[in-house]
């Protein structure tokens, strides 16, 4: 297992990102954003980064440019959409499958991305249905309809938990909110047994 550190400039400014080479060949590559507030250290992000690199899959983890700068207060949506497609476009390597996904505000760039990506799957972590305590915002219609999508919530998350269909499969982690630290191994095995299943991993 190999980590590097780069940095990518996008039209928002410069991206941070950290690539992890698994041992052997990498089957797939998997690009994960952080939430609004936080980083890629987030712990559920950090479960899913070493499962799957043990797994034989390339994990980047990027760092949107706000964060990068320093700024708590999150980027708009199409800022962060552009930064996002610029990162992904630099680190992809066809024919190798491309995953992306991400926690809350980063699973919905990748909801929102992953038709222009022509990503083969999406992973979500926390996707934030509506703001707390406001169900009449959903943001369901952002969840994309003919890609293979894994979306993992917590039953007891203030954002929601959409409902599946289709190619989008719901996994409810009973117990868990927003941050999904309840159970990181068992979160990372589901993430796991669904990387397999489209054989993205080992």
């Amino acid at each position: 297992m190999t980590r590097s550190e780069i940095t990518i400039e996008t039209p928002r400014g410069p991206a941070a990102v950290t690539v992890t080479e698994p041992a052997g060949p990498a089957l797939a590559l998997l690009v994960l954003g952080h939430g609004a507030g936080g980083g890629v250290d987030a712990p559920d992000l950090v479960a899913v980064h070493d499962a799957a690199v043990a797994a034989g899959v390339r994990v980047a983890l990027v760092t949107q440019p706000y964060r990068v700068a320093g700024r708590r207060a999150p980027a708009p949506a199409g800022h962060l959409d552009e930064a996002w497609t610029t990162v992904v476009g630099a680190l992809r390597v066809p024919p190798m499958p491309l995953i992306v996904g991400g926690r809350s505000s980063g699973a919905r760039v990748a909801c929102r991305t992953v038709t222009t990506l022509g990503a083969a799957g999406v992973l979500a972590l926390a996707f934030p249905l509506h703001p707390p305590g406001r169900p009449e915002k959903s943001r369901a219609g952002e969840l994309p309809a003919g890609v293979p999508t894994l979306v993992v919530n917590g039953d007891r998350d203030p954002f929601g938990v959409p409902e599946g269909g289709g190619p989008v499969e719901v996994v409810v982690r009973p117990g868990a909110v927003h941050d999904l630290r309840k159970d990181l191994p068992g979160t990372a095995e589901i993430v796991l047994a669904w990387l397999r299943r489209h054989s993205w991993a080992r």
